[in-house]
């Protein structure tokens, strides 16, 4: 149904087409001459110029021809001949589309300029150029407008943004010049020295520490005043282009070449985020996890490090009830850096002032130091009753279902315990430097089941020690590492055995037939031939080894379960952990569990980040504008792909890497996983593109071309200038 407002609405609209169609623009209009009435006609990029020169910003003279405009070909002629001083000096004829250079989208680079351009003859050919780059790649045509200017010699030009869109940051401003013209930098042919100025244009810092300085400091306080005058003119802060020329026209003098809102601004993380990452337990959980693994063994964890910081005295109850120590993002475990003392607080001194952090340790010091007494003897305990429950678990196979949920129920208390005295051990022990470690005696029990021929897939059914070196999964045993260890090197050329690749899953199916499960028995289950010496470990590192022998139970248990299951078994790590147990005790699957997907594969987390509108914002850290590699973040977020160099068939998960910025590979952006340039610039009009439509992008990656080609499967972090080869894990 059609409202009244709506109708009128459309009457009006109408009436302004009608008005459009009966209006017939003029060949030619000066720029200072173009009236607000006549800027639908002049396009965008010629009406914020019309408006900043009746702002008296410093806008260089020239005209429009209209899109619409009449036939005057004399009129035109007089135009080019005041202007270009009948062909002695040199114009640059532009893109003028109501479609570019507005709040919504730039467009950045999208239709043709023509520089230089001399004689009547090039003149009519430059516009002409202008007007056929309205045809867009979609078929569709945008509205065209030409915008004429004569053409400057600029000693340095480059861009300035009268915000920080790459951090997101209004409080600062950030400028890219190099020496001659701005069409350099946007271009992407050169990077540019990089300037991060304050509101009042005091020098905060550059981006290289050895770049060329190519402005002074007078002309950085310019171009402050000339990004705040625009910022009131436009009513918003504005990514303008800007040129000091020398010569004829102003020597010296600051010219505003183009002015258009910043369309894309980096989120920007709200005061008190949390401060997550990988962190230590990625020492545990390395791979990404699905539902059912979350629930076996991150909650757990986070049960029992949470358990330990409130025995420890290190963080106030009231904040460990509401915020989990560890949680996971998009399937990737993740902890509070704080809550960890992973991460220095945000106000060092205030925090050493504050006695909140020592009056709770205080009122811990009198069970902290009897703990720290008696912990060797509770995690000797804990370890013999571990022990003791994984030596009475009975085949899998002769569990019914009901028993078989109640061992998984033992198993993730077991795994509470084990945590919490594992983080205690960690936090309140201290271990001799030369003590042994789990992985040490893993890697002495590998070698000597290698010795004595036993297949690395049954090595842990020999020694269970081995499990140590790989990580639970329910879709595939962890390989074992490809180098034994040094004793072994010799009984295993012997025995013609060779070294297993490193480690990687070894199949895509969340229960592999091809790579049985052992009990991850104790030492009360050795293997018929070969006993295993149970390793003299410090508490702590056999707590970490029963965690992990925990683990693989846990996954023995749920593959007999898979097995139940029938033909949905294969897919039972897409159930919660509620729900597998409800199966178990008899009920059946949940209705939407045939729709259910595994999680789509993602990048690996950064090494400190915050959760933005449900979105992985990488935290920047030191003071350069670099990141873990050696790229350049230039548009924020995380993407895993395959390398793409834009020739033959486009991968559905396509990372264009190429080595320039140039502004023709735009119509290849929509789609893109992420991009990675050899070149370029955070204010290049490529990436300026890449922010608006949402594509990670990293520029300055040296010899990228080279060292990803065609295929390479790569984890593009668009914050952190981050690039790794080799599928996210």
């Amino acid at each position: 149904m059609t409202t009244l407002d709506e109708r009128h609405g459309e009457d009006a609209r109408e009436t302004q087409r009608e008005t459009d169609r009966a209006y017939r623009p003029a060949a030619t209009v000066p720029l200072d001459q173009l009236t607000p009435e006549q800027e639908r006609f002049a396009g965008s990029k010629a009406a914020n110029l019309a408006r900043a020169a009746r702002a008296g910003l410093p806008v260089l003279p020239g005209f429009v021809i209209p899109e619409g405009a009449g036939e005057d070909p004399a009129g035109l002629r007089r135009a080019w001949q005041d202007l270009s001083d009948s062909g002695a000096r040199p114009l640059v004829v532009r893109s003028s589309s109501p479609q570019e250079d507005t709040q919504q989208s730039s467009l950045a680079g999208q239709f043709a300029s023509v520089l230089d351009v001399r004689g009547w003859p090039d003149f009519g050919t430059a516009v002409r150029t202008v007007r056929d780059s309205a045809h867009l790649p979609d078929g569709s045509v945008a509205p065209m407008a030409v915008l004429v200017q004569p053409m400057l010699r600029a000693r340095v030009g480059g861009v300035l943004f009268g915000a920080d869109p790459v951090e997101g940051r209004t409080d600062r401003m950030l400028v890219s010049a190099v020496r001659g013209g701005p069409d350099r930098l946007v271009g992407g042919e050169q990077a540019g020295t990089t300037y991060w100025l304050s509101r009042r244009g005091r020098l905060l810092r550059t981006g290289e520490p050895t770049a060329e300085a190519v402005l002074t400091r007078s002309e950085l306080r310019q171009l402050a005043r000339l990004a705040r005058r625009a910022r009131q003119v436009f009513g918003g802060p504005q990514d303008i282009e800007f040129g000091f020329t020398e010569g004829e026209v102003g020597s010296g003098r600051l010219w505003l070449f183009q002015s258009r809102p910043i369309t894309a601004m980096a989120v920007r993380p709200t005061r008190g985020t949390r401060l997550l990452g990988p962190g230590p337990v990625a020492e545990t959980l390395p791979d990404q996890l699905q539902p059912l693994e979350e629930d076996l063994w991150v909650t757990p964890m986070a049960r029992g490090l949470t358990a330990a910081l409130d025995i420890a005295g290190s963080a106030p109850r009231r904040l460990l009830r509401t915020v989990p120590v560890v949680t996971t993002v998009d399937g990737r475990a993740a902890a509070d850096l704080r809550l960890l003392g992973a991460a220095p607080p945000r106000r060092r001194w205030p925090a050493l002032l504050n006695p909140a952090p020592g009056a709770r340790r205080l009122g811990a010091a009198w069970r902290v130091g009897r703990l720290t007494a008696a912990l060797p003897g509770l995690a000797a305990d804990l370890v013999a009753d571990v022990d003791r429950g994984l030596a009475q678990v009975p085949a899998p196979g002769e569990l019914p279902g009901p028993d078989l949920a109640a061992r998984l129920r033992w198993t993730r208390a077991a795994l509470v315990a084990l945590h919490a005295q594992e983080a205690l051990a960690g936090a309140l022990l201290r271990v001799p430097p030369a003590s042994r470690t789990a992985a040490g005696a893993a890697l002495t029990a590998l070698a000597e089941t290698r010795a004595l021929g036993i297949p690395d897939e049954r090595a842990a059914a020999s020694a269970p020690t081995v499990l140590a070196l790989t990580a639970p999964s329910l879709r595939g045993r962890g390989r074992l590492p490809q180098t034994p260890a040094p004793e072994s090197t010799h009984a295993q050329e012997k025995s013609g055995n060779s070294p297993s690749p490193s480690p990687t899953r070894t199949s895509p199916n969340y229960l592999s037939p091809t790579h049985p499960s052992p009990t991850p028995a104790s030492p009360n289950h050795p293997s018929p031939t070969f006993t295993p010496r149970t390793p003299s470990l410090p508490p702590r590192e056999s707590l970490r080894l029963r965690v992990r022998w925990v683990q693989e139970l846990q996954v023995r248990l749920v593959r007999e379960a898979a097995c139940r299951l029938g033909p949905d078994g294969d897919r039972v790590a897409l159930l919660r952990w509620p729900e597998l147990a409800a199966v178990l005790d008899g009920d059946p699957l949940p209705a939407d569990f045939s729709a259910r997907l595994p999680r789509p594969e993602s990048p690996p987390l950064p090494d400190a980040f915050r959760i933005v509108d449900g979105s992985v914002v990488a935290e920047r850290t030191g003071t350069g504008r670099r990141g873990h590699a050696d790229g350049t973040g230039v548009s924020g977020g995380r993407a895993v792909g395959t390398v793409w160099d834009g020739t033959g068939p486009r991968p559905s998960d396509a990372v264009l890497v190429v080595r320039t910025l140039d502004p023709a590979l735009a119509p290849l952006l929509p789609g893109l996983a992420a991009l990675v340039a050899q070149t370029g610039s955070p204010l290049s009009h490529l990436a300026v593109l890449a922010r608006e439509f949402g594509v990670p992008a990293v520029v300055g990656a040296t010899d990228a071309v080279r060292r990803y080609p065609p295929g390479t499967r790569v984890a593009v972090d668009g914050t952190t200038g981050d690039v790794r080869t080799g599928d996210a894990r």
